[in-house]
């Protein structure tokens, strides 16, 4: 036999190999298509007289990666019982596979991740290369598996190992799965094919039992009932207190697990695929597979559209502080040298020092050696003037949000730098045309939004305005790339991306305040809807004279619906001096705790003081309202930034959202949030609430979509 994913080759004396070898792939993939060709191969070998043997391999770098998650859409959009009947047709070929009446020897090279182990787990025996790792993942997709891995694992690895590995979702490298009994043997990873060879060959001897590992996994598990019993609950505490808000996969499991456990085989697995049938329609698994996907989808556009630029050989920050720190920081680490450059030595030496003190995390935490970090360090050349400019491909400029100031900067600068090089501005709230309107090159002059901690965030949004040219965003987005971001390309707008649809979410937060709402309680009930942070927190973190500067720059720019109250909480918090964790005090109180990390407690003035703002006094919101009084703001301003193209795709606007402000992952952005909700829905909610004010006002494009049934992602 020979397919297009699976090929079956005679190695004499008996012997079949089953080779994975995906036609025109680089990675073997458990798709549907390789399932059916899987079954098919099991029935060949079967029917194939003189059989012994099999040895299970992979013609790739690695065994198999996994289930081919763009299948997903289609197959979850069935009801939970017909997704269950698929679920159990697919496991059809495992099953003869594991009842084949000779051994089986997996060789696990690479990586064999969700369905790619789930099918490892069916041969009698695995071997394991020992740079290799396996693992069931899907737990981090919102599901758990689905091809019979939790039945398998249980009874090969026993059950605290298989509530781990399933409940936990984390990869395990091969000392771990040899100790754990998931794997019988580790070998190098030249000869792990030849040592799988080898242990099939003891098998087909007699001189290891095969036949007793196949029966264990057609048995329930055994273990007295009181300590199954005991070691769910265990369980059951630790996924309560880590399991993520709205992500109910791994208690799912849980659960199903220890209905599965006291089953024989055949009705274990019938168990699974109900429960998968359920776990695979909740809003966390449809929204955790199209982050994925979206991940996916924007990552490779950005590597596209990086190749087409010019690569940053050496690289420029001017303006030092944390923040030029940081960019400095991020981009040597990746081995592109920067000139830091500064008008003042102590903010100059304040820069190095948040190089340096990034650097030192790395020696602490065992990532890097101190010559290393010594090594990195030295490829930072802190000075007070333009020296070595004319070298630069890339300058990223990063002075405070002044457009004055950025005039004089940028003006001066650009007659440092070589004709051809880009200049790149480091801006949360001002336009891109604007700090432009000094240059004579506008055409290398691109905007480059990084977001703070900029060492943590993964979010850059690279801004073309309307005289950027194609080389300066390609070139900004390839070094966005080269340093380990994720790039997003938006339009130039007030606020680009982000921070114009965080301001439409602050708006709802300001109207609450001023109408009544206990700030405390709006906190509590978003951070209960999957918020890491609720709103007046998150302004505290942020700063506030920080998030008033950014919210009058954006309101001014959509003055119709976007300009906060002339008295509101931002004004009022700024004007007492409370700046958030930064003074000492915001919406909270802040002190340092053992380890020098601001701890919040409530400040007993605040509601006092914000009720000046509160014409009306105190009013209860149920939580609900406080949710829609929120999240509608949110939605609607993204419906209308993908209306106005400041980003291509749905994809590339909740990426920005999940990677930038830290919305909850089970919602998988704002639009798909809308989906989930149906845009019928959210039309609804936004319609009785447009009374309010026209943040709450629907676009017509929405009301289209909404009368049409149209969502935003096609499944």
């Amino acid at each position: 036999m020979k397919g297009k994913s699976i090929q079956i080759l005679d190695l004499g004396e008996g012997v079949l190999e089953l080779r994975f070898d995906r036609e025109n792939e680089a990675i073997n993939k458990l798709d549907d298509r390789t399932l059916v060709e899987f079954e098919q191969a099991v029935a060949e070998i079967r029917n194939t007289p003189g059989v012994r043997g099999v040895l299970v391999s992979s013609a790739k770098d690695m065994f198999i990666a996994g289930a081919d998650i763009t299948e997903f859409g289609a197959s979850f959009s069935r009801s939970p019982a017909a997704i269950a009947e698929l679920a159990k047709e697919k496991n059809q070929g495992l099953i003869a596979f594991e009842d084949l009446a000779v051994p089986s020897v997996v060789a696990i090279n690479g990586f064999a991740l969700g369905g790619g182990l789930e099918l490892a787990l069916g041969a009698s025996l695995r071997v394991m290369s020992s740079n290799s790792q396996i693992g069931l993942p899907e737990v981090n997709l919102g599901l758990f598996p689905g091809l019979g891995g939790t039945v398998r694992l249980s009874r090969i690895a026993g059950l605290p190992v298989a509530l781990e590995w399933v409940c936990g979702g984390k990869p395990v490298k091969a000392a771990a799965a040899l100790a754990a009994k998931v794997v019988d043997a580790v070998a190098e990873p030249a000869a792990v094919r030849d040592e799988a060879l080898a242990l099939l060959r003891r098998a087909m001897a007699g001189e290891v039992d095969w036949k007793a590992a196949q029966e264990r996994k057609r048995q329930p598990v055994p273990m007295a009932a009181g300590v199954q019993s005991a070691l769910f609950d265990e369980m059951r505490a630790k996924l309560i207190a880590r399991a993520p808000r709205h992500q109910p996969a791994a208690l799912m499991a849980l659960d199903m697990m220890r209905e599965a456990a006291v089953l024989p085989r055949a009705e274990a697995l019938g168990r699974e695929a109900a429960w998968f049938g359920e776990v695979a329609r909740t809003q966390a698994a449809a929204s955790l597979v199209q982050n994925f996907l979206n991940d996916q989808a924007v990552k490779k556009q950005a590597r596209q559209l990086a190749r087409q630029g010019q690569p940053v050989r050496q690289a420029a920050v001017l303006g030092a502080g944390i923040m030029g720190g940081g960019i400095a920081y991020t981009s040597v680490l990746k081995g592109v040298p920067v000139r830091l450059k500064d008008i003042s030595q102590p903010q100059l030496d304040l820069g190095v020092a948040e190089v340096r003190k990034q650097l030192q995390r790395l020696v602490k935490g065992a990532r890097k050696q101190p010559a290393e970090a010594e090594s990195i360090l030295a490829t930072v050349k802190p000075q007070l003037d333009y020296a070595g400019f004319d070298e630069v491909d890339l300058t990223i400029e990063a002075v405070v949000e002044n457009l004055q100031l950025k005039h004089t900067v940028l003006a001066e600068l650009e007659q440092r730098v070589r004709p051809d090089a880009v200049i790149a501005t480091n801006t949360s709230s001002l336009r891109i045309d604007d700090i432009a309107a000094p240059l004579k090159r506008p055409e290398n002059f691109v905007g480059m939004h990084f977001f703070n901690p900029v060492p943590v965030m993964p979010l850059v949004e690279v801004i073309r305005g309307a005289r950027t040219s194609d080389a300066a965003v390609a070139m900004a987005v390839g070094h966005c790339v080269a340093m380990g971001k994720t790039p997003i390309v938006v339009k130039d707008c007030p606020g680009f991306l982000v921070n114009r649809i965080l301001t439409a979410y602050v708006s709802g937060f300001l109207q609450l305040i001023n109408e009544g709402a206990d700030f405390v309680k709006v906190d509590q009930v978003m951070e209960e809807f999957g918020w890491p942070m609720g709103p007046a927190y998150l302004q505290d973190v942020v700063g506030m004279d920080t998030s008033r500067h950014v919210s009058d720059v954006i309101g001014a720019g959509y003055p119709e619906r976007l300009t906060p109250p002339p008295r509101n909480a931002l004004r009022l918090m700024v004007e007492h001096g409370r700046l958030g964790q930064k003074s000492g005090s915001g919406f909270y109180k802040y002190e340092a705790d053992a380890e020098g990390k601001p701890r919040r407690s409530t400040a007993q003035d605040t509601h006092a003081l914000l009720a000046t703002l509160q014409s009306d006094g105190p009013r209860e919101f149920a939580p609900q309202e406080i949710v829609d009084r929120m999240m509608l703001p949110l939605m609607l301003e993204a419906a209308r930034a993908l209306e106005e193209g400041v980003v291509r795709t749905p994809a590339e606007l909740d990426m920005a959202l999940l990677l930038g402000v830290g919305l909850p992952a089970y919602l998988g952005g704002a639009l798909k949030y809308a989906d989930w909700l149906g845009l019928a829905e959210v039309v609804a909610r936004a319609d009785k609430l447009a009374p309010l004010g026209a943040v709450f006002h629907v676009t017509p494009r929405m009301r289209e979509m909404a009368a049409g049934g149209e969502t935003f992602y096609q499944a």
